[in-house]
């Protein structure tokens, strides 16, 4: 069973929402990024998001757009992070999904981006640039491997779009809990709530949300209604105020580990 699928298995059966963390693969470096991912693992991270670096993130605002310059100038590329994977799969077993854009993903190869992925110990892929009526390929190309894509649904998506995302993303859905890109915000959307609601009636798949969540108090709140939250610009705000530093991932433990049990004590 796909990594993924077995930890909602797993929340499901205790009663319990996930908790899904973004880095930029290769910020500041990919040692850091290494033992990042298991300084998550150990804090309770129950999917983990690796960033593959783009220069022309059009779905990211300037955090993660900063922390893609950083990576990019280390010269992180798709077969690096595989190598990364293959490393931390022998300290890890946390499901992993790449955050891409398609550009990297059709430069790859399609069929060998899924067997490459899914041979270092990647579990599945969110592409944000790749809409559901477009992604045919990749969807067939995962389907036998069981890599999951995973697709987006947003404050604006229309009843017929949410069903069409209902039935083609698997492994969860993301829910982008506003218009505009990512970032952390002080404020969400009273309406984020409703809208994860309004997917839930029209799809059995965990929904997940992301995009603004920057404190205990707002995961907690959305974790109400979600099956999981999705955390990435706070946390790569704070690598980018320690740059230099060799406390990162213990510093992003200590966070971490907030934001983890604000949405388990629920």
């Amino acid at each position: 069973m796909n990594r993924i699928d077995k930890r909602f298995r797993e929340l499901k059966r205790k009663g319990k929402k996930a908790f899904i963390a973004y880095i930029t693969t290769g910020d500041p470096n990919v040692e850091t990024t290494y033992k990042l991912v298991k300084e998550f693992d150990r804090c309770g991270v129950d999917i983990l998001e690796l960033g593959v670096p783009f220069s022309d993130p059009i779905a990211d605002g300037p955090t993660i757009q900063a922390a893609s310059e950083r990576a990019l100038k280390n010269r992180v590329n798709i077969k690096g992070i595989f190598n990364l994977v293959r490393r931390a799969r022998k300290a890890s077993d946390m499901p992993i999904a790449l955050m891409t854009y398609y550009n990297p993903v059709y430069a790859y190869g399609v069929k060998s981006f899924v067997k490459d992925a899914k041979r270092a110990g990647v579990d599945g892929v969110i592409v944000p640039d790749l809409p559901p009526e477009e992604a045919e390929d990749l969807i067939k190309a995962s389907k036998g491997a069981d890599f999951k894509v995973i697709f987006l649904l947003s404050p604006t998506s229309s009843p017929d779009r949410i069903k069409l995302v209902g039935r083609r993303s698997s492994g969860f859905i993301y829910y982008v809990s506003l218009t505009g890109v990512t970032g952390a915000r002080k404020k969400l959307s009273p309406e984020i709530l409703k809208n994860v609601k309004r997917i839930k009636r029209v799809t059995k798949k965990p929904v997940c949300v992301g995009f603004g969540i920057s404190n205990p108090s707002q995961a907690r709140a959305i974790a109400r209604a979600a099956d999981g939250i999705i955390v990435g610009s706070a946390i790569i705000r704070l690598i980018e105020k320690n740059l230099g530093k060799k406390d990162i991932p213990q510093k992003a433990g200590r966070f971490i580990k907030r934001l983890v049990n604000a949405v388990k004590d629920i």
